[in-house]
């Protein structure tokens, strides 16, 4: 019996999908289109100038990255995102391998407990944090932010991550001991290695939350123009009295180029450790 779906079925489900996408990426589009335009306007009345370029300059690009303080926004948030993330791999590796691997007294509940916190909306602990950063001396200080985003997403990213070292084989780990390693280095050369795809997914998550984040940037840092992070940066753009549309627009496409350029490097991690081998039947 022909299961397969009739012409017209197919052709109504590659319409839908197409559509889908258009209504997706148009918005990133006609930021594009945005930037291009001199004299700070956000459209045209031109309509085929909303959906092609019909006309493009680069001086909204050349004032964001020349004129204004964008290269050191974007420092701030790459030094934020950054260590966030490698603090985050750091502590959640190691505690979601031990939650998966080790039985120990308190264990049940410390997961129960994680799953308590994650639970609690992040914003309402938005005052504490700040109290908390301020007797430590770190309020006002990027370092200071980046602790509040590790202790924010180490619970997210250890429950990830846990659930991933509970799909690996223990029996791989069995035979590594057997042949004389220790719990060190069954993490090590085992554990970490197989696990590749969720972490590569892991860190990519952890950067584009520090990356993207507002709330807590704006409060914690409330520190002049150069020490903001490129969100906040941005936000103070588009709400101020006399909006520059395009040099937004132009700082908006910008935003986005570092997060695409830590997605295609974590990619093909994500690919190669699908293909990791596992315990052979």
């Amino acid at each position: 019996m022909n299961r397969r779906p009739k012409r017209h079925i197919l052709i109504l489900q590659y319409a839908i999908l197409v559509l889908s996408a258009i209504f997706a990426l148009y918005p990133v589009w006609f930021a594009v289109l945005a930037s291009g335009r001199a004299g700070g306007r956000l459209y045209t009345l031109d309509l085929v100038g909303m959906f092609i370029p019909t006309e493009w300059s680069f001086e909204n690009y050349r004032y964001m990255l020349f004129e204004s303080n964008f290269l050191n926004w974007m420092r701030n948030s790459l030094f934020v995102a950054g260590f966030t993330t490698i603090a985050c791999m750091i502590v959640a590796t190691s505690a979601a391998f031990a939650f998966s691997r080790f039985r120990f007294w308190g264990r049940e509940f410390g997961l129960v407990l994680l799953l308590a916190i994650q639970a609690f909306p992040a914003v309402l602990s938005l005052v504490p944090v700040a109290l908390a950063l301020t007797a430590m001396g770190l309020y006002g200080n990027l370092w200071g932010l980046v602790l509040a985003y590790v202790v924010g997403n180490l619970v997210f990213t250890t429950w990830l991550l846990k659930g991933y070292f509970d799909t690996i084989p223990v029996e791989i780990e069995e035979a590594a001991m057997i042949d004389g390693a220790g719990p060190i280095q069954s993490f090590l050369l085992i554990g970490l290695p197989m696990a590749k795809p969720a972490l590569a997914v892991t860190a990519l998550l952890a950067f584009m939350g520090a990356w993207g984040e507002y709330v807590f940037a704006s409060v914690l840092v409330p520190a002049p123009d150069a020490r903001r992070t490129l969100v906040v940066a941005m936000y103070n753009y588009a709400t101020s009295n006399n909006i520059p549309w395009g040099y937004f627009a132009a700082g908006a496409v910008m935003v986005i180029i570092p997060v695409i350029i830590v997605y295609s490097f974590m990619q093909k991690y994500l690919v190669g450790g699908l293909t990791l081998g596992g315990v052979k039947g």
